[in-house]
């Protein structure tokens, strides 16, 4: 057997476990295996040529399903660009598996592993990022603000609240709306070159930092101000760079 169908197997016998009565049938693997083909094939695609713009005949030749295939399973090409953002890899392994115990660090920690993805493969995620953020919604959102649903940065930040991090008067939605807005405006500047791969990080974290300073108890002012200016420095160093040299013309 293949290496994705042994994945699909593995993740329709876990879904199993909380729905299906019986263990998965030969068509509900093959049909994962399928979809799971699919967006591999537009992963690739798109590292490739750095547009989102995929063509469906093209995405079911490379994937070796028919032409009709790609809607069958997904609907739309929109969803299958959804389905690659919401494809997080090992973000909860290495999430779950991460030392630190303190709400503040987690949160930050957090942040740093989804954009890793970002500054890791930027030809992909810049053509995904302005896709869906083309195309707008509030699914979207969801899926490429932090490759999490929102429950998960909400219990970050409850988890903050109850530990004494952040001010319990404080509102959990509100602040994770800020957060998003901050997350959100920096990406849409790194995808067009507004914001190199290397300020990607700080500049958001310093976002974060502001935001969560002014949400914070009185003892954790101090943590949060280091790395505020931890980040700050690491932004002014940026900007002193010699910019490029523009062609003449």
């Amino acid at each position: 057997m293949r290496k994705s169908s042994k994945i699909s197997a593995a993740r329709i016998t876990a879904a199993g476990t909380h729905g299906f009565s019986t263990p998965p049938g030969r068509r509900e693997l093959a049909k994962a295996d399928r979809k799971e083909r699919i967006v591999a094939a537009a992963r690739a695609l798109i590292r490739e040529t750095g547009d989102s713009g995929l063509s469906m005949r093209t995405l079911a030749e490379r994937s070796g399903v028919s032409l009709a295939t790609p809607y069958n399973l997904f609907g739309s090409k929109r969803a299958i660009l959804l389905a690659l953002l919401e494809d997080v890899h090992d973000f909860n392994e290495r999430f779950q598996h991460n030392p630190r115990t303190n709400a503040l660090e987690r949160i930050f920690e957090a942040l740093h592993l989804a954009l890793e993805y970002c500054r890791k493969d930027p030809r992909l995620y810049r053509a995904l990022w302005s896709a869906v953020l083309d195309a707008g919604g509030e699914d979207a959102r969801e899926a490429i603000v932090s490759l999490h649903s929102n429950e998960f940065w909400e219990a970050l930040l409850g988890t903050a609240i109850r530990q004494g991090v952040l001010r319990e008067e404080i509102a959990v939605k509100p602040l994770r709306r800020s957060l998003d807005l901050v997350y959100v405006g920096a990406m849409s500047h790194w995808i067009y070159g507004g914001v190199s791969n290397q300020e990607l990080e700080p500049l958001v974290s310093y976002g974060y930092a502001l935001v969560l300073r002014g949400a914070a108890n009185a003892s954790s002012h101090g943590a949060l101000d280091r790395r505020i200016a931890d980040f700050q420095k690491m932004l002014r160093r940026g900007s002193r760079r010699k910019p490029p040299a523009r062609t003449p013309g």
